[in-house]
């Protein structure tokens, strides 16, 4: 199913990504040495309730998952790079952690996902392969456009990942969204241009590049949803959702102090 907004409900999306975006802010700030994964999902729960929004996660039982995910936000540590979910693990200087969170308020969805380091620590490999996903995240946001194809905005993610050296996979991607979190049509992270669905104003996006740093294949963890890479190496996601529009794409889920596309 593709939902096209109407422009009409347009201030309802700004004010779910607002919402995404916000939570996800405090919950970096609050995510330092010492911090338990089962406390940040803690908060983010308080703050869905204390919103008046719902949980797109808590519930989410899809085929790829193993029964209700049972959590507010996915919490990946590491090697694990999707669909993360709490438990008891302790943060620790370095790590590297992605937090993807999906709410729905006043019925439209906006989902975002975040990657960063604990603590403060130095880790240049770590950083370069965050920046990557900036980038891509920035370069198929900068390509979405009415007229546009499906493609084009894959190809300008893919484009960039590929040239900072890292292996795609496209077993998962980004997504429309609207009244539900998961929608067609789906954008895969590497594509050929002028190919796909045709975009059009109202549609909105979840675009997602993620990677890890030495491969493409993937495992599921014995929790039967965190997904981790099968050569245990680090890696990084970032997502934003967006609204097509008469002028290009808007970014619903932008932190009110980024500047920039797409950061």
């Amino acid at each position: 199913m593709i939902e096209i907004l109407d422009p009409a409900d347009l201030p309802r999306a700004r004010a779910t990504g607002a919402l995404v975006a916000g939570i996800l802010q405090t919950l970096k700030g609050r995510s330092s040495v010492g911090t338990n994964l089962l406390d940040i999902d803690r908060w983010a729960e308080a703050m869905i309730v204390e919103a008046g929004a719902e949980s797109c996660y808590v519930d989410y039982e899809p085929s790829f998952g193993r029964g209700p995910f049972g959590h507010y936000i996915c919490t990946s540590v590491n090697d694990a790079v999707l669909h993360g979910k709490p438990f008891d693990y302790t943060l620790a200087e370095g790590d590297l952690l992605s937090l993807d969170l999906a709410v729905s308020l006043g019925g439209v969805v906006a989902d975002s996902a975040i990657s960063f380091i604990v603590g403060g620590a130095e880790e240049p490999a770590s950083l370069a392969m965050i920046d990557a996903t900036e980038r891509a995240l920035s370069a198929g946001i900068a390509a979405a456009r009415p007229g546009a194809r499906i493609g084009d905005l894959s190809h300008a993610i893919g484009s960039v990942l590929s040239a900072a050296g890292y292996p795609i996979s496209t077993e998962f991607g980004g997504h429309g969204v609207g009244s539900t979190m998961h929608q067609d049509p789906h954008v895969p992270n590497t594509g050929r241009p002028g190919r796909g669905y045709t975009l059009r104003p109202g549609l909105l996006l979840a675009l997602e590049p993620w990677i890890m740093a030495d491969t493409a294949t993937l495992y599921t963890d014995a929790d039967g949803w965190t997904l981790r890479s099968a050569t245990g190496c680090r890696t990084a996601h970032s997502e934003h959702t967006i609204a097509i529009t008469d002028d290009g794409a808007e970014i619903l889920t932008r932190p009110r102090s980024a500047a920039g596309p797409g950061r």
